[in-house]
């Protein structure tokens, strides 16, 4: 899964379980959808990306650079970065909100379309939760 930095869903892949979290990393930055903002093009990739050492790979640091994005990644074997618990934080958050979602907690359908499909649901509901509770 990948969010802004308020927690909201970007893009949720769905994988087998012993499926590494490196062989998704690119698909799910090139999931980002563009984001309006400021008067101009809307925004089609993040300036930073955090990750845990799940992500760590030198062949996707390399590529996120050269999309001018900074991967913020602790290596493995080394200690993490000083305060990145902090905005990982955001991260594990939007997954226990996923995961109040009983269905979501434990995978229980067979078929990967049907798991895909209430997760976008989910997803859904919790952006809209959000601008229910920005909107005046």
């Amino acid at each position: 899964m990948i969010c802004d930095g308020r927690g909201t869903p970007l893009k949720v892949i769905t994988t087998a379980a012993n499926v590494n979290d490196v062989t998704q990393t690119l698909a799910l930055v090139d999931g980002i959808p563009p984001v309006a903002g400021r008067p101009g093009r809307p925004r089609r990739r993040p300036e930073a990306l955090l990750g845990d050492k799940g992500y760590d790979s030198s062949p996707n640091r390399d590529e996120l650079r050269r999309r001018r994005i900074l991967p913020v990644i602790s290596r493995k074997g080394s200690p993490n970065i000083k305060g990145i618990g902090k905005l990982r934080y955001v991260v594990e958050q939007t997954f226990a909100l996923l995961h109040h979602f009983k269905r979501l907690a434990v995978r229980w359908e067979r078929r990967t379309e049907l798991h895909d499909a209430f997760v976008s649901l989910a997803c859904s509901l919790i952006c809209y939760r959000r601008l229910k509770r920005t909107r005046p």
